[in-house]
């Protein structure tokens, strides 16, 4: 017979096997069988084979080693304001040491690519005008660049206006150069560790905040994180639902508001956040209040309102954003592959960490504080279920390793619950990957 402590060291080992194992199949599959799932060369991620060492080499190493070493103590006895700041310093070092490995163009080249933000939105002199047009340039039919208003690049064709609307602040103020929007980026992004972290104490669950703080800081995530959008998405969302629980727990009519200016906000970033409705409804079903929700949805109605008054009009985009989408490479990349395969590239993004922590959850949150206990299987199972509708929808097939980052710290939070040698050992083996990944890869970002 089984006994419990042989159970509670067998659940992590099948959790990692599994998300190893899902890696390791969508990896081999296309490579044994030939099978063109239509994403560059390493799928499941858009990745080629490129070994390499760089400038930032030595520093990675060296928060590796800093983080294996003191990470899970510094952040049980760290009182914590000073955990907060040391998680940001800590994430953004990890962050910007992973990009430097190529080199300044590791922060500086991808936002100038074509595909991207800053080259349109530099040329963009009439942000209203381009606001007014938007829904009608998302659509690809080949038209050049020269013409007046040409199509959308990818990414912005692919979001909603406020992601461009950003960039074009951005070199409006003077920060529209690669580097310095790169910068700006990842400096948002390191703040999504402690955006999570201060939602959970808000909630009730400081304990796991502070176990779970390594996995959400130090990991493979750090990669995709510097100068992606979808990292600022992710930061924005992630406070999004921070100040949210704040609001909950403080029956805060302003917070409640600055919550829905937030969320409202991070509707106009990316067509798949509106998922982040049901992550707003397991804070408020955990604070067993509904009092914010109201002054919340009449706030975010805000930005919602305001990019709808010049032009744009979300209900008929979505139509165009589906065409576009398979016009492009989304026609073709199978979704027998990607249904799963989606999760495959998200084990690289989140760590094979994830799947540990996804396995002990239930059993080993029934020993901490009921009010922690019922944060973190809300949190949790809330953020899974988001997972399961955008994987279900299938407008994201192939590079989810960074589309699904918003998704990415929620399911870490299950980490805080890996028994303690497994949780040491938990950081070893996302840093690992992080260094192999980054050093290894060109993922492209």
């Amino acid at each position: 017979m089984t006994t419990p402590g042989r159970r509670e060291g067998l659940a992590p080992a099948v959790g990692l096997g599994i998300a190893v194992a899902l890696a390791g199949v969508a990896m081999a599959l296309p490579a044994i069988t030939g099978w063109d799932v239509h994403v560059r060369y390493f799928p499941p991620l858009h990745a080629t084979w490129d070994p390499r060492v760089g400038w930032g080499t030595l520093p990675a190493l060296a928060i590796a080693g800093l983080a294996v070493w003191q990470a899970i103590d510094l952040a049980s006895r760290l009182a914590w304001r000073r955990l907060l700041v040391a998680s940001y310093a800590a994430g953004l070092g990890w962050m910007l040491s992973l990009a430097l490995v190529d080199g300044t163009d590791g922060i500086g080249k991808i936002l100038n690519d074509s595909y991207e933000y800053l080259r349109t939105a530099r040329r963009t002199t009439d942000l209203p005008h381009a606001l007014s047009t938007f829904v009608s340039r998302i659509a690809y039919d080949g038209l050049p660049d020269s013409i007046a208003d040409p199509n959308w690049p990818v990414h912005i064709a692919g979001h909603p206006p406020g992601a461009f609307t950003f960039f074009v602040l951005l070199t409006r103020t003077g920060l529209g150069r690669g580097i310095t929007a790169g910068l700006v980026v990842t400096l948002i992004a390191a703040s999504t560790a402690v955006a999570v972290m201060v939602a959970l104490r808000a909630l009730g669950a400081e304990s796991v905040a502070r176990r779970a703080a390594p996995f959400l800081v130090i990991g493979p995530a750090a990669i995709w994180q510097c100068v992606s959008a979808d990292a600022m998405f992710a930061a924005f969302a992630a406070w999004g639902i921070a100040v949210l629980a704040i609001a909950a727990a403080k029956r805060g009519i302003a917070w409640s508001l600055l919550a829905g200016l937030l969320l409202g906000w991070t509707v106009m970033l990316s067509y798949g956040l509106p998922l982040l409705g049901l992550l707003a409804v397991a804070v408020l079903v955990v604070a067993r209040t509904w009092k914010p929700l109201p002054w919340a949805f009449v706030a975010a109605l805000v930005p919602i309102g305001i990019f709808t008054a010049y032009g744009y009009y979300y209900w008929d985009a979505l139509p165009e954003l589906h065409a576009r989408q398979y016009a492009g490479v989304a026609h073709n990349r199978p979704p027998e592959y990607w249904m799963w395969g989606n999760y495959a590239a998200f084990v690289f993004s989140a760590g094979p960490m994830v799947g540990a922590g996804l396995a002990v959850l239930r059993r080993r949150t029934a020993s901490i504080a009921p009010d922690a206990r019922r944060a973190t299987l809300w949190l949790v199972g809330a953020t899974l279920a988001m997972t399961l509708a955008a994987d279900a929808s299938q407008a994201s097939k192939g590079e989810v390793e960074r589309i699904w980052l918003p998704f990415v710290p929620w399911l870490l939070v299950s980490c805080a619950f890996l028994p303690e040698r497994w949780r040491r050992a938990g950081v070893v083996v996302q840093v690992v990957v992080a260094l192999a990944v980054q050093h290894l890869l060109d993922t492209g970002w």
